[in-house]
């Protein structure tokens, strides 16, 4: 497996403060994590409501694009928007969806092909 320098600094960081002795062990643990939240997400069925935020750099047009295709195509699912800047490079945009657990699985999965997910990266 490689990964960008930048992101195994972070999360060589984040075993540390956790106390890990071994980025295996951390890699283990993160990976089971990874996979209980996505079946979670799967056996989730019906209606519901909730937020979705995206962090970006404002001056990648393309994501801005992209964000104002998937909102419109999800229109029936998305209620609310909000924007607001985050220092003088980032922008992060709440999103409040509401609908069938289907579709807005499907926002989710759509937003992160386009590589503008997920939010907690700046």
């Amino acid at each position: 497996m490689s990964l960008p320098r930048k992101l195994l600094e972070e999360f060589d960081e984040i075993l540390q403060d956790r106390g890990y002795n071994s980025r295996s062990k951390g890699i283990r643990d993160a990976l089971e994590d990874y996979i209980i939240r996505y079946q979670w997400m799967n056996e989730m069925e019906g209606e519901r409501m909730g937020t979705i935020a995206v962090i970006f750099e404002y001056h990648y047009t393309s994501v801005l694009k992209d964000l104002a295709d998937i909102q419109h195509d999800f229109r029936e699912q998305i209620t609310a928007v909000m924007r607001t800047d985050i220092g003088e490079k980032y922008c992060q945009e709440i999103i409040v969806v509401n609908g069938d657990v289907k579709h807005i699985r499907d926002l989710t999965e759509i937003s992160k092909s386009k590589d503008i997910w997920p939010a907690t990266r700046c």
